[in-house]
């Protein structure tokens, strides 16, 4: 069996949870309870401290409390602290007793003196009816509403974080696979690239930025060996010696594409990762400067060998 992450559960609940508001599937106790759950997961203590407001009942002491008594429509009247202080539950099986009441209800029939006073009092207990079952619904719908927008949050903030891991896992397989099959002996280099970047202290970074070095320096051996002969690009006759191994990574990508902007990026962005690689090795640069540096030199292995995998 299949053990989902963390993350997968969060995702689960949140769209349960959507579909409970959405489609009413659960009371209101119900519906707390497992948004509770969701909260304690991923919400702030605001949020986390509202529900158990909306669960256990208000208070007039404590600062979120009052403003989510304005938030939810619960005052009657704020300067005098009168309001719906009671949790949702109360108030939905208020609301669902006074329905019931309002069903009950039917037109009197009187005639005489009294027919008048008789309509009258009906009338006055049909609005104050009315009007009750108005403002607990309108209590209810806010809680509601504001669930349904906590959990939205959390839906789609998870929804696209799985969507970029997705995006991302896939991506990485294939420069994976990419770089097993052309220059296995980087792959090999890389984890020990993530070892010392997870130390942190200078000496580990330096470290690092050295085998990211050899990393680039291998890879142009790799798919680029040196030669004594030279290449022509831009107007410009360059050399493919033994040292020079990001004229021989450019001269890779200059036989597998006519794109002059892909060929002009990918040869600043080399420039610069040698650059910065070569001055981290001496002087200090901060563990996520280094990391930046190497997941930038991963991502540039990996675009030049989809350039040439595409022209195989």
């Amino acid at each position: 069996m299949v053990q989902k992450s963390r993350s997968e559960h969060i995702l689960q609940l949140a769209k349960e949870l959507l579909d409970d508001i959405e489609l009413n599937r659960l009371s209101a106790e119900a519906l707390l309870l497992k948004t509770s759950r969701l909260a304690r997961w991923v919400g702030s203590d605001e949020i986390k401290y509202w529900i158990n407001l909306e669960m256990k009942g208000y208070n007039p002491s404590n600062e979120i409390s009052l403003k989510y008594m304005g938030i939810t429509g619960r005052w009657v009247n704020k300067e005098e602290d009168k309001g719906y202080w009671g949790p949702l539950a109360q108030q939905e099986a208020s609301l669902e007793a006074e329905n019931i009441k309002l069903r009950a209800m039917t037109t009197p029939d009187t005639s005489g003196d009294w027919a008048f006073r008789v309509m009258k009092m009906h009338e006055q207990q049909l609005t104050s009816t009315s009007n009750y079952i108005s403002r607990l619904s309108g209590i209810k719908s806010r809680v509601l509403a504001h669930l349904h927008e906590f959990v939205s949050e959390v839906y789609y903030e998870k929804e696209f974080d799985s969507l970029s891991e997705s995006i991302f896992e896939k991506y990485k397989s294939d420069i994976d696979t990419l770089i097993f099959e052309h220059c296995g002996d980087v792959l090999e280099q890389i984890p020990s690239v993530m070892d010392r970047l997870s130390e942190g202290d200078n000496e580990a970074i330096s470290q690092a930025l050295t085998t990211v070095r050899r990393i680039l320096d291998s890879f142009a051996d790799s798919i680029f060996p040196p030669t004594e002969q030279t290449i022509n690009i831009g107007g410009n006759e360059v050399s493919l010696g033994a040292h020079r191994h990001q004229n021989r990574i450019n001269a890779y990508v200059h036989q597998r594409t006519e794109s002059k902007s892909r060929k002009t990026k990918i040869r600043q962005n080399l420039s610069n990762l040698y650059d910065r690689v070569s001055t981290g090795v001496h002087k200090d640069v901060t563990t996520e400067e280094a990391r930046a540096l190497f997941l930038n030199t991963y991502l540039l292995l990996g675009e030049v060998l989809h350039i040439g995998a595409a022209n195989t």
